[in-house]
């Protein structure tokens, strides 16, 4: 029996779930499938719970066989979230006899317009490619009784709110269901004018500890980030990994370092053209490219099976940061590692950043170099043997048999080994980490007497402290965020920014010497973070 059967389901919906192997809903699915179908909703929700299906079962249920005039309206932040969606309902749609439309940017608008004239009953896309077709008059929308916003905290953070609004003000009343893993405040004024009196599920509350997503810190040496992520990386020895770095350039460059070192690594970054990024992902989903690297923006939406780490490479921007990359692992059921790797600096911030959540997390230093190698050497040896036998097989034997006639077997093999571990042989970065935190952690010694109190000598840099204004309001950004873009708009790193102040009306940020002498020409890169230096002060 498929448990499908006892929300009342159309036939048409429970044989499309039986091909497709479905016969026990999610979470997400069971919450929405319970509800009044009728009302507006608010459905809290993480990429990858099952949210695609619950919000299509229910919209369908009452679709009229064979409808070939646009009723469903599913708005997504991505190209690849919007194309998965209507994936799923061309293949729910199929039971049904009706079709699917899917109108995203970056494609040729034409094919789109055709697939419009000969009849759509359901619309998945981007906001601006639909915004595009409503304004042409090529998408009709007087018959549209049901809007998706999908991730919708997403595509106000990518600014598409302006489209949004532009699109929801042109259709007729009807119901309205947003979904967002994620509510601030932008979003929650989105939902209070276009929502009426909506019923909200909360599924997978942030701050809840995820079943199948094993949580682990890494502490490595300051400006040793990529050494580190190397380490890692031979240590950890993800099947398939994903990266998040924090610019552009830095995901290009550590990809580029990654292919140097011997390991099969992309960028997936915001200049590609879509032909380049449907290719990177190609290569990513079948395994051929086992690690990439991409920032938040050039990762939004991807719903990939199969990640077996996440990989953050320093300290993230915020909580919600976190743990919307931490979700790209252990999806659909399957387990997955999310992987923090913080310099000592970083640590204390982080530990902040995760107070009052139920989030667990193993805090590991970096192995030593011996046990590195020692680890890669164990899975090497794993895929030799496990290697399979394929039409090559019968020559590399005939090679062997030639190799072994002209010196000892034992010399051939080590010559080969050290050959295949030239390019994977990772850093000595123990002894240093050790070092930085011992004289992070070192007790003061010497104490000299001012007017009668004790002063404390500390090793530890001085820095001066700036004051600056924000665009938007001091408490629009909070020290992650405010970290972060000193570190990119000056092109310093994370230690030489120090404490961070945030009051009601200014911010205070103390800049060691390096980032202080940046500060001018960092100026126009801090103005596109809203941060502006008061030189009043």
């Amino acid at each position: 029996m498929n448990d499908f059967d006892s929300y009342g389901l159309r036939k048409e919906l429970l044989s499309a779930l039986d091909a497709h192997g479905f016969d026990s809903p999610m979470e997400v699915q069971d919450r929405v499938l319970s509800e009044d179908w009728n009302a507006d909703l608010i459905v809290r929700a993480k990429t990858g719970s099952g949210k695609t299906l619950a919000f299509l079962l229910p919209l369908l249920q009452e679709m009229k066989i064979g409808e070939r005039v646009p009723q469903i309206l599913v708005l997504a932040p991505t190209r690849e979230l919007a194309q998965q969606t209507a994936d799923e309902a061309e293949f729910l749609g199929k039971f049904l006899k009706i079709s699917v439309a899917s109108l995203v940017g970056g494609m040729d608008i034409y094919p789109q317009i055709r697939t419009l004239n000969h009849g759509a009953a359901i619309i998945a896309g981007t906001p601006g490619r639909v915004r595009d077709h409503i304004q042409r008059g090529t998408l009709v929308t007087s018959e549209i009784h049901s809007v998706v916003l999908d991730e919708g905290d997403l595509m106000l953070d990518m600014g598409f709110r302006e489209e949004l609004e532009s699109i929801l003000d042109a259709l007729p009343a009807g119901r309205r269901w947003l979904f967002s893993a994620t509510m601030p405040q932008e979003v929650r004024a989105l939902a209070q004018r276009y929502l009426t009196e909506p019923f909200t599920i909360s599924v997978g509350e942030e701050g809840e500890q995820h079943e199948d997503i094993l949580h682990k810190v890494y502490r490595i040496p300051s400006n040793k980030r990529f050494e580190g992520l190397v380490d890692i990386l031979l240590w950890e020895h993800p099947s398939r990994s994903l990266v998040f770095c924090h610019t552009k350039m830095e995901s290009i460059e550590i990809a580029q370092r990654l292919q140097d070192h011997g390991f099969s690594a992309a960028a997936l970054q915001g200049d590609m053209t879509q032909g380049e990024r449907n290719a990177v992902l190609a290569s990513f989903k079948s395994g051929s490219v086992p690690c990439l690297v991409a920032t938040n923006v050039a990762a939004r939406g991807l719903d990939i099976e199969g990640v077996s780490h996440v990989i953050q490479l320093g300290l993230p921007d915020d909580r919600e940061t976190f743990i919307h990359r931490s979700g790209r692992t252990g999806r659909a059921g399957h387990e997955g590692v999310n992987l923090v790797l913080l310099a000592p600096p970083e640590v204390g911030r982080f530990k902040e950043m995760l107070r009052g959540t139920h989030i667990k997390t193993e805090w590991l230093d970096i192995p030593k170099i011996e046990e590195i190698r020692s680890a890669w050497r164990d899975s090497a040896e794993q895929e030799i043997f496990a290697s399979p036998v394929d039409a090559d097989f019968g020559e590399c034997v005939k090679w062997a048999n030639d190799l072994i006639t002209r010196a000892e077997p034992k010399v051939i093999i080590a010559k080969l080994l050290a050959v295949l571990s030239t390019r994977n042989k990772g850093y000595s970065l123990d002894r240093e980490l050790a070092r930085e935190q011992a004289r992070r952690n070192k007790k003061p010694s010497q104490h000299s007497m001012i007017k009668g109190k004790s002063k404390i000598k500390s090793d530890k840099p001085k820095g001066s402290f700036k004051r600056f204004a924000s665009k938007n309001g001091s408490k629009s950004l909070n020290t992650g965020q405010i970290l972060n873009a000193m570190c990119r708009a000056l092109k310093v790193e994370r230690n030489e920014v120090g404490a961070i102040r945030i009051h009601d009306n200014y911010i205070l940020v103390e800049l060691m010497p390096l980032a202080l002498s940046k500060l001018e020409q960092g100026k126009a890169g801090l103005s596109r973070y809203g941060l502006v230096p008061d030189e009043k002060h």
